[in-house]
């Protein structure tokens, strides 16, 4: 067994997607990502093979979800980034003799735990290191390693190529998984166009149709959004 365990950084919900810009009202914003953070738990939930999850945050609504939905909540590091607590919680599932860690964003509703499962799969025996990069092939939507502090992290713009590169210098040649779901992240409103023209139902998208953003079909944005996104 890989012993695999996710590890889910929550910044707080009042501070979160600013990215959107202004088009997009602060409750929309703060909505819309506990709605996405909620998805990526029940995508972690329904994971075959994870053994667990640690979600990190300090925002007490993200830490009761995190805990509704049986992770794991650690409150240290949470607001210093995420690659600190990312690292954190490596250190600590490295010490706890974890086989691996899986780290995914709160920003990508279209996860599965099939998806989860599929890279977990492609995952081989450590040393090794696993990716899943955005859609745009520059940030980094899930990674997995083993042993959980097999490579130095470092999320940001075009981590992707970065965590190649460290990886590499590890001695570990990386695998690269493309994946639908996971791989497209809701950062900016061309992310928000391109989620909303996909498939599926989930609670990201009842709420995009609840503060009506997406038509009643539920497969575009509204023509007709007019001053409440202002």
């Amino acid at each position: 067994m890989k012993d695999i365990w996710a590890v889910l950084p929550v910044k707080s919900f009042r501070a979160a997607k600013q990215r959107l810009g202004p088009a997009h009202p602060a409750l929309f914003r703060q909505g819309l990502a506990r709605a996405m953070v909620e998805d990526v738990l029940a995508g972690l939930q329904s994971s075959r093979l994870l053994a667990g999850f640690v979600v990190v945050t300090s925002d007490p609504d993200a830490a009761a979800l995190g805990a509704q939905y049986g992770g794991r909540v650690v409150r240290e590091e949470a607001e210093f980034g995420q690659t600190a607590a990312v690292t954190a919680v490596g250190a600590m599932l490295a010490a706890e003799g974890r086989g691996g860690m899986l780290t995914i964003p709160g920003d990508v509703p279209g996860i599965t735990g099939a998806e989860l499962d599929r890279v977990i799969e492609a995952h081989g025996e450590g040393p090794s290191f696993t990716i899943v990069p955005a859609h745009d092939r520059r940030g980094s939507n899930c990674v997995v390693m083993s042993p959980p502090n097999a490579v130095q992290l470092s999320f940001g713009n075009d981590s992707f190529l970065v965590h190649l590169d460290a990886a590499r210098a590890r001695g570990i040649e990386p695998r690269i998984i493309e994946m639908r779901g996971i791989g497209l992240d809701v950062d900016n409103p061309n992310d928000l166009c391109s989620y909303a023209a996909c498939a599926g139902d989930n609670r990201t998208r009842s709420y995009l149709k609840e503060a009506g953003y997406l038509d009643p079909v539920g497969t575009r944005p509204a023509e007709t959004r007019g001053a409440a996104w202002l």
